[in-house]
């Protein structure tokens, strides 16, 4: 009798181990299956959104590449930004029909310049250089602005200037690395007088190097300005240029060589962006 108590004792004890081993066991197993998806769940939040590269009639398409570009969204970012850039009509761009016939005068922005002093660019032009890198872009806008002629601000008609990029051809972009490309672009930069008509015209041939840069939110519809969607506007291709050079026409331009394009550029070579 006292026998088969023990063993029935052993046979229950036996179960209840067995029964808390897997127990802990099943727990383990879910606290491991957690963890996991907790690791994917932290993955994705980090993950960035896709980049669409294709602006081409309202239609973007996601790349599989983060580093791809359509040519002909590079070559409508760089007519965008550089026309932006270098349209000067001393008056801002206008927030509604009001503004549209009776548009506000630019006061301009105050740019530090590389001899030391301030100087005014356009509104536009300080918002167009939001496309480009942040390393170059705080002395090309220094730049900008000595070439700036005071007269784009004033309100005296008989002393008010204007000025327009007109832009004859853009080359198709040409892969120089991957996420960079290089882009030509023939141009005249016309300034006029308004009292008398008179115009200056200045050759603008430039090399743009281009390249692709990472996606960043949009900010919020309450809490942004008109300037600060402006800015994002410059931002939404996903691209920035981030060097000028002098633009070589040795020859056909998608034909040159290494060579040709460094004589052309040891020819051309000036301490300014500009020339």
């Amino acid at each position: 009798m006292v026998n088969l108590l023990k063993k029935k004792q052993q046979r229950t004890g036996s179960v209840l181990t067995t029964f808390a081993i897997a127990t802990f066991s099943l727990h383990l197993l879910v606290l491991i299956l957690f963890i996991s998806q907790g690791l994917q769940i932290r993955q994705l939040s980090l993950r960035k959104p896709p980049t669409f590269v294709q602006m081409i009639d309202g239609k973007p398409i996601a790349a599989t590449d983060d580093l791809a570009r359509d040519p002909e969204a590079i070559r409508q970012f760089i007519s965008k930004t550089m026309t932006s850039m270098f349209n000067w009509s001393g008056t801002l761009p206008p927030k509604n029909f009001e503004e549209v016939t009776k548009p506000l005068p630019d006061p301009g922005i105050l740019v530090k310049t590389s001899q030391g002093g301030s100087q005014k660019v356009t509104t536009s032009s300080w918002v167009a250089s939001f496309a480009l890198s942040e390393d170059f872009r705080k002395g090309f806008l220094s730049v900008i602005a000595q070439i700036t002629p005071p007269e784009i601000f004033a309100t005296n008609p008989n002393q008010a200037m204007s000025a327009q990029l007109i832009i004859k051809r853009v080359y198709p972009p040409k892969q120089i690395a991957p996420g960079k490309w290089r882009v030509g672009m023939v141009a005249d930069i016309i300034q006029k007088k308004r009292s008398d008509n008179r115009t200056k015209i200045t050759t603008f041939n430039k090399d743009l190097l281009v390249q692709a840069v990472d996606s960043f939110a949009y900010p919020l519809d309450e809490n942004s300005t008109n300037l600060q969607k402006a800015i994002y506007s410059n931002r939404a291709d996903k691209l920035e240029i981030y060097e000028i050079r002098n633009l070589c026409l040795l020859d056909e331009y998608s034909n040159l060589t290494e060579e040709q394009l460094k004589q052309c550029t040891n020819r051309n070579k000036s301490d300014n962006f500009l020339r």
